[in-house]
């Protein structure tokens, strides 16, 4: 239950009480204190010791000795997308404390609860400590080598009999950019597109909006950045407890310009609290919504018609569709008054600068690719792009769910958002330096080469679907996990079946995760430790596109190992198994080659530089791991708003952006300084201005697509151009500007088809020094994207969710029919329909979303003692007058089923206002819990998380967005009873 202060002294009672057989081996406070390195005279002292020391003495790492000589060690906190810094003191390889980080541009010595209590995760007293595997549902101890043989010897296996596609590899926004890149490049050699990570189910939706709309797939500003806007909307966000520091930036802007702070959101968040104006609305009305305003914005002229006229394609078909949604069809779709409509619409549209801001309750739809156009055309329509204090401010999840997305996590793409087609695999082959012909000899086909794979959000279905209706030469018979929770897909019972059936399941994670305990698997289970990035070195990025460096703190634990050394290891184990079986394919030699080897790994630095080498398309061609320390080691020298380096910075870093976020051109030595606000006319190239990307062609139905009179400043090319190849650069005259050595490169890797070759695959950056030298940026001048015409809906249009209680509006608002996508079928209409049929019995929209005190699926910090303090409890939020209507109390124990697969769970009743009335909602943070039955006993000894829980996704539903198989968990129906 969410508690009052008041109630502190129950809450550590309850608490005091969980500690009781905590774990399966009957785990004691005594004991549980033992474990964490605290014995005898220790126990003792801590009657003795003042709060200020008993934190130090409970934790295993050490206490800081003030007498010797303390290490600061600056690295990132592993929660949300912010970025904060982590400043760890460090004594004869302990981490013992840990210092605000003032220096910091973005936390500026502040951290919410979970990157306060980070030291946590490196205490590791529920840390898998060393490899397991289950036998007869018996978890037993391997050594490292046997766990690798064991494995690889079952893969290969699958192999043989299967193909490489039944082997699903799901990876992970905890991931360091490196880690990320080096999965992406080991699917690759293993030869499948199906590889994935938590991105699948958080903001694919969004990468595919905005990078339809104006080129990039990412967040145009920055956290800072928003401090410089006049009016913000938050929809489908609740910053306040998914990316707490943030608000110190969005509270500033409004205190500071007196701004408008606008939420819409289905339920009164702890953000909205903050709001100048609070808009409720119907859940799965987001498009409605949008042109509800655009409509009130047309009719009135606030639009911004140059902007318009000169950087944006197909806003008429716009106009057409926003016709139909007049004030009162909108407010009777999506219960809004017509009045508090027109009021936010004219202050988005006149109070500019203005900026849009969203998360998961805009993208986790069936309709989100589409939401998040809409979202985008409105900040096109009102100018409002590629300035100071505009822009698409997306706030991402992971701590590097935005770098594992640029690496190609990701069914549909190479690293670095190259694709899958025949251009782009010859394009990292050359990276690689392995030819074409034998990247091609890894997979089932050519075919499969360049088909997406399955995303994550159904791999189960993948596995329990009958082979002929998957798209592939078998189904999934195995799972390598690397850093992901099991209870954050939908339709859990379903997954739990899919997790049954596989013949191997492969868990690699500082935690064991919720995947030891959601099955009733009994055989074939391995669970490996990895450390956290704490205890490695490596680089992430934030939502903002700014990577930073993460140095090792403390070396891995017990006998956890880091992700590149596990990935080492299994390419060599793999090697081993294939020649056991006369196979003739090898891995870890051509894999691993360009790389530094040390202690059995190769280092961060030489993947990143691999990843300078072949990343041009997104920029992290300039981002080196030299520049990435100095500004880690100069934080102080960045402007808090501009992100810049000031004028008094060293000469290395100065005029910098803060993280050189990408696109950050060329070479690490052309000093590029990062792009703080993408699409940016205001700047030349080599300052960091832009303008929207070229990347649709340059002419559909007899209108241009590229920009008309707009161009970044200093450019020669006064007007739109397309992107940069060597037929540009001779059509324009500027070819003999390469050096030798450039034509050289392009000469060996292109030969007759040299004019062919663009700024994207340009190994040698030079096509890219010689557009920026005209003051050109290397991907072209066009317009944005209004109409999208390669999408299933090319103008968005709202349509109802799945399951829906307005079965009136179907027939008029229907989901698109029934399809196939992902190598899988696809259904719409057809379970739709029963919504007719479901409605009256589960009258209420279930939605979800975070906690201040958890994060993601929750086994790292519901582990966490100090966390787990704070959030006891799994709960549901129900109204007042939909909890009277069924005789529950607050506080009280509820059932609350689901619309599939009987599906129920049982979980605290929170009564409160704070939902509408036929709305709930559930966090999706909990897992140990399934159906009402405690699972505690399913985790290894030692390692079941302090707070178990429902999990919400046992209750979710069907519904996947057609462009990326997005999962809807934010509008389904249930019920509610006592329990």
């Amino acid at each position: 239950m969410l508690i009052k202060r008041s109630d502190g002294r129950a809450a550590k009672q309850r608490l005091a009480s969980a500690y009781q057989g905590l774990s399966a081996g009957g785990l004691d406070r005594r004991a549980f204190l033992r474990q964490a390195g605290i014995t005898g005279a220790g126990l003792a002292a801590l009657g003795s010791l003042g709060t200020g020391r008993v934190e130090a003495a409970e934790g295993s790492m050490g206490v800081l000795d003030h007498a010797q000589p303390v290490t600061r060690v600056k690295n990132i906190c592993t929660h949300c997308s912010v970025g904060c810094t982590v400043t760890a003191e460090v004594q004869n390889g302990v981490w013992v404390g840990q210092e605000p980080s003032w220096d910091s541009p973005i936390n500026r010595g502040t951290h919410c609860a979970k990157g306060a209590s980070v030291r946590e995760l490196v205490h590791g007293d529920r840390r898998l400590k060393y490899p397991m595997k289950l036998v007869g549902g018996t978890w037993q101890r391997l050594s490292w080598d046997t766990a690798l043989s064991e494995i690889a010897d079952k893969m290969m296996a699958i192999r043989q009999a299967s193909g490489p596609d039944s082997v699903f590899l799901l990876g992970s926004a905890k991931f360091s950019n490196e880690g990320s890149y080096l999965y992406r490049k080991f699917a690759a050699f293993w030869g499948t597109n199906s590889v994935d990570h938590q991105a699948r189910i958080c903001h694919s939706t969004t990468v595919a909006g905005v990078a339809n709309t104006w080129g990039y797939g990412a967040m145009t500003n920055s956290y800072n950045d928003i401090r410089n806007a006049k009016t913000m909307i938050i929809m489908g966000g609740n910053p306040a407890e998914a990316h707490p520091v943030s608000l110190q930036h969005i509270l500033s802007g409004k205190e500071i310009n007196r701004a408008n702070l606008i939420v819409i959101d289905p339920r009164f968040t702890r953000t909205a609290a903050h709001a100048t104006e609070f808009m409720r609305i119907r859940p799965g009305t987001d498009i409605p919504i949008i042109w509800g305003l655009l409509w009130h914005i047309f009719e009135n002229g606030w639009e911004d018609k140059q902007f318009i006229e000169q950087r944006v394609f197909g806003m008429e078909k716009v106009r057409a569709e926003v016709a139909k949604w007049n004030p009162q069809e909108c407010e009777r779709v999506t219960g809004v008054p017509a009045a508090q409509m027109r009021k936010v619409a004219e202050l988005f549209a006149t109070q500019k600068p203005a900026t849009l801001i969203w998360c998961m309750g805009a993208t986790q739809k069936t309709v989100g690719t589409a939401n998040v156009r809409a979202y985008s055309i409105l900040l096109l329509a009102t100018g409002n792009v590629g300035a100071p204090g505009t822009g698409a401010n997306i706030f991402r999840g992971h701590c590097n769910v935005q770098g594992a997305t640029d690496f190609g996590l990701d069914v549909t793409s190479l690293p670095a958002y190259y694709g899958l087609d025949e251009n782009a695999w010859r394009h990292w082959c050359r990276v690689w330096d392995v030819s074409y012909e034998s990247m091609i000899a890894r997979f089932d086909s050519k075919a499969m080469m360049e088909t997406p794979g399955i995303p994550t959000t159904r791999y189960f279905d993948a596995v329990t679907l009958p082979k002929d209706q998957v798209q592939q030469r078998d189904t999934i018979k195995g799972m390598v996990v690397f850093g992901h929770g099991g209870n954050t897909v939908t339709r859990m019972p379903e997954a739990k079946k899919g997790l049954e059936k596989l013949d191997l399941l492969v868990v690699v994670d500082p935690h064991p995760t919720s995947f030891a305990m959601q099955s009733d698997r009994r055989d074939g289970t391995y669970l490996l430790p990895a450390c956290t990035q704490f205890e490695c070195d490596g680089s992430r990025t934030c939502s903002n596109r700014s990577a930073q460096w993460g140095a090792q703190v403390v070396k891995p634990i017990f006998e956890s190992k880091n992700d590149y050394e596990i990935m080492y290891r299994l390419a060599g184990a793999l090697d081993v198994a294939a020649e056991k079986r006369n196979m003739p394919i090898r891995f870890q030699a051509e894999m691993f080659k360009p790389f530094d080897i040390r202690d059995n790994a190769p280092t961060a630095e030489s993947l990143l530089r691999e990843i300078n080498r072949g990343s041009l398309s997104t920029g992290y061609s300039g981002i080196s791991p030299e520049r990435l320390k100095l500004h880690m080691q100069h934080q102080d020298k960045f402007d808090l708003v501009t992100l810049r380096a000031k004028p008094d910075a060293p000469a290395e870093i100065r005029g910098d952006f803060y993280g050189l976020p990408w696109p950050c051109f060329g070479t690490p030595e052309m000093r590029h300084p990062g792009s703080h606000i993408l699409y940016n006319t205001n700047l030349h190239v080599k300052e960091g201005g832009g303008v929207f990307r070229a990347r649709f062609g340059v002419e559909r139905e007899g209108k241009t697509l590229l920009a008309e009179g707009s161009y970044s400043r200093g450019s020669e090319i006064q007007d739109g151009y397309p992107e940069f190849t060597v037929a540009v650069l001779k059509r324009l005259g500027w070819f003999d500007e390469l050096t030798a050595a450039e034509k050289a490169s392009l000469d060996r890797y292109f030969g007759a088809n040299i004019d062919r070759a663009s700024w994207a695959t340009d190994l040698s950056a030079g096509i890219i020094r010689v557009a920026m030298e005209h003051g050109c940026v290397p991907y072209g001048n066009g317009k944005a994207r209004a109409d999208a015409w390669n999408l299933p809906d090319p103008i968005p249009v709202h349509r109802e969710p799945i399951y829906t209680p307005r079965t009136d509006l179907i027939a008029q608002y229907p989901t698109l029919p029934d399809r196939r996508g992902f190598r899988l079928p696809h259904l719409g209409q057809s379970v739709q329909n029963r919504s007719r049929e479901i409605a009256p019995n589960f009258p209420i929209v279930l939605t979800s979303g975070r906690l201040v005190e958890y994060e993601g699926g929750g086994e790292e910090t519901r582990s966490n003692r100090w966390l787990a303090e704070l959030q006891q409890d799994m709960f549901v939020e129900i109204n007042p007058a939909d909890a009277a209507a069924r005789s529950i109390s607050d506080g009280a124990w509820v059932w609350v089923r689901g619309p599939e697969s009987d599906s129920k769970a049982r979980v605290k009743a929170l009564v409160t206002e704070r939902v509408g009335r036929g709305v709930a909602f559930m966090p999706f943070h909990f897992a140990g819990w399934y159906q009402g039955e405690d699972r505690r006993g399913k985790y290894p000894p030692g390692t079941d998380p302090i707070v178990l829980g429902e999990s919400v996704n046992t209750l979710t539903s069907y519904g996947y967005d057609p462009v990326t198989f997005m999962q809807e968990t934010k509008v389904t129906l249930c019920q509610i009873s006592a329990a």
